[in-house]
């Protein structure tokens, strides 16, 4: 299967001197076309955006396989850096300027990553700290492309960024293969991760090493854990697991004992099911893999109570969760290999092979739209 390029599709020259932008736009099933888009006039606070890299998230394969609904058309994709090329009329005054999660004004020509969320910023979930669950969210890469928000992925060669998106500078060391999901997968590790607590001297065990798992493994390591054990079927995924900090792999969960952290990224009820009787007293579960329908997990609730077990969940992340992920990635860039999560990125057109042919021996495809 191959994208289809529209006839209106045309040469671009540079960000700055046109006004029409390539997209990858999806119009359902495995029909991605490749359109010529307007740039839209940028708003107070908004910022447009070069694409340089965006990885293909599990998501973004499950709305194409159907397996997830969203909005048609769109554009896809929300693990992306980009460079910032423009900045809306009030930003050149720096009482007015647009400023990322960490506080530093932002600036054309800056590597950028942002938030999969936009919250509204005033109902009640927003004002308790609770913003990835907005009651008026949106989201990149989510968008109806006929809505006031048709650039909203980053399958394409520019993308608009909203007012109030959180958006995080990138740091020169990142390459833009570990920066591009860190705007996913690095975030929302480092929100299960937070979410779980103090990991010094725990027993953890994590279920799934695909690449939130594997992220997850590294930072459990990382976090001073006694031992980190990681499950998943796939062998190779396993051996992986071993490079990122593993103390032991398991094919499965079945016999598992005696763990005090037990992170779900497999979104197997079965794996969960195994892992959640593995749990010591005081045992804490985070799961952040169960975003699909999946069979019914089952536990003895005497047995949680006399345990004193917590079972959490985590989807999506706060802001602050985007410079964590930075932060985490530029502190191990030595430690452990994160370049052989992501294959080499592959151009705009190839965007339909890489959601619906299988996953390769990286995590994560990538494509660069220029």
């Amino acid at each position: 299967m191959t994208a289809q390029i529209t006839p209106s599709t045309r040469a671009l020259g540079t960000a700055d001197s046109s006004d029409h932008t390539l997209a990858a736009v999806w119009r359902g099933g495995d029909e991605i076309n490749l359109e010529s888009v307007a740039l839209p006039p940028l708003g107070p606070g908004e910022v447009l955006v070069r694409v340089r890299l965006a990885t293909v998230c599990g998501s973004d394969r499950h709305t194409v396989s159907g397996r997830r609904q969203q909005p048609c058309p769109s554009i896809l994709g929300h693990e992306t850096v980009a460079e910032v090329v423009a900045l809306g009329p009030d930003n050149a005054d720096a009482q007015e300027a647009v400023h990322a999660v960490d506080g530093r004004p932002l600036k054309r020509g800056q590597r950028v990553i942002w938030s999969v969320t936009l919250r509204c910023g005033t109902c009640d979930r927003c004002l308790a700290g609770v913003t990835a669950k907005c009651r008026t969210l949106r989201k990149s890469g989510h968008e109806s492309f006929e809505s006031d928000w048709s650039l909203s992925g980053g399958y394409a060669q520019h993308a608009v960024l909203p007012a109030g998106m959180p958006i995080a500078v990138v740091d020169d060391e990142i390459a833009d293969t570990l920066a591009a999901p860190a705007a996913c997968a690095t975030a929302t590790v480092m929100a299960v991760i937070e979410r779980a607590g103090m990991l010094v001297g725990r027993r953890v065990v994590v279920i799934g090493a695909g690449m939130l798992g594997l992220t997850a493994v590294a930072a459990a390591s990382s976090a001073g854990a006694a031992s980190v054990v990681a499950v998943d079927p796939n062998r190779a995924r396993r051996e992986m697991a071993e490079r990122f900090g593993a103390s032991e792999v398991r094919s499965s969960t079945a016999g598992l004992k005696d763990c005090d952290t037990l992170l779900e990224f497999s979104g197997s009820s079965t794996a969960l099911q195994e892992g959640l009787r593995a749990l010591d007293v005081r045992g804490v579960a985070v799961l952040a893999g169960a975003v699909a329908p999946d069979a019914d997990v089952t536990f003895d609730p005497e047995s949680v109570v006399r345990r004193h077990i917590s079972i959490t969940g985590v989807h999506n992340y706060e802001p602050r969760h985007l410079t964590a992920a930075l932060d985490f990635l530029q502190e191990t860039r030595g430690r452990f290999p994160w370049e052989d999560l992501v294959a080499d990125p592959a151009p705009l057109d190839d965007i339909v092979a890489l959601l619906t042919q299988p996953p390769g021996p990286k995590p994560r495809y990538a494509v660069a739209p220029r």
